[in-house]
């Protein structure tokens, strides 16, 4: 379903973009791809930048990142007060698909099962979405285009995007891509384990109070159900480029 191109916001977007009167416009291009776990948008995201030649930014692997520096800390993810003091001298640096933290390379420690369960409690604290969101800017700075991909960058951390995209997928096939990527990792799982996870993961993402997973009114929504990687890719690039 195509929806209107972006450019303007609802009345509640404006007001949670503003994050604390932060909201800032997208200064350069900006394709922010939204949308739950297992909808093929990281996979997608790093296909549209490297045709487009724009950074590719993955956000949910900075929240991750976050995680894991709570766990490592053996701080409780849940306790808002704990999880903002292990940010205090906290880094984090992206290369490709590479993760670092605190200068350590972390790409594979971040996608461990610990992580995985603890990151939505993580990301629903304020703080950890306040310093990150900024972070996200940052890197978004003096390069000639970005696509970041994550659960909220269409309503908050770019929220004048000249492009959004809102990808999702039949939950049962969610279910079934995030069962391949851990079979993949050497962790078997049963399907039907999986899909309650990721229902359990949406349920809390979408009702956190801060910045919660939402499509935004005026992102493209792409149904990835029954798409092969590369179509969503050749949409999304066309759209970009006024093919569409």
């Amino acid at each position: 379903m195509l929806a209107t191109p972006a450019g303007k916001r609802t009345g509640a977007e404006m007001e949670e973009a503003e994050m604390k009167g932060e909201a800032l416009p997208a200064t350069a291009p900006v394709v922010a791809i939204d949308g739950p776990a297992g909808s093929g948008k990281s996979t997608v995201a790093r296909a549209v930048a490297e045709a487009l030649g724009f950074l590719y930014v993955d956000t949910g692997a900075m929240y991750r990142a976050v995680t894991l520096k709570v766990l490592r800390d053996g701080r409780d993810p849940a306790d808002e007060k704990d999880v903002e003091e292990a940010l205090e001298g906290i880094s984090i640096g992206l290369e490709r698909t590479n993760v670092f933290l605190n200068g350590a390379d972390v790409s594979h420690e971040i996608r461990t099962g610990d992580v995985t369960r603890n990151v939505s409690a993580v990301s629903s604290h304020p703080k950890v979405r306040e310093f990150l969101v900024k972070e996200q800017r940052r890197l978004a700075e003096g390069v000639e285009g970005s696509v970041m991909e994550g659960r909220d960058i269409g309503t908050v951390v770019f929220p004048n995007a000249r492009w959004k995209f809102y990808l999702d997928a039949d939950p049962r096939e969610r279910a079934r891509r995030r069962q391949a990527e851990l079979a993949a990792a050497g962790r078997r799982k049963e399907l039907d384990w999986v899909l309650r996870d990721i229902l359990e993961r949406d349920r809390r993402d979408s009702e956190r109070e801060v910045s919660p997973l939402r499509k935004a009114s005026d992102a493209v929504e792409i149904d990835t159900s029954d798409l092969a990687v590369e179509e969503v890719v050749e949409r999304i690039v066309r759209y970009v480029r006024g093919e569409a």
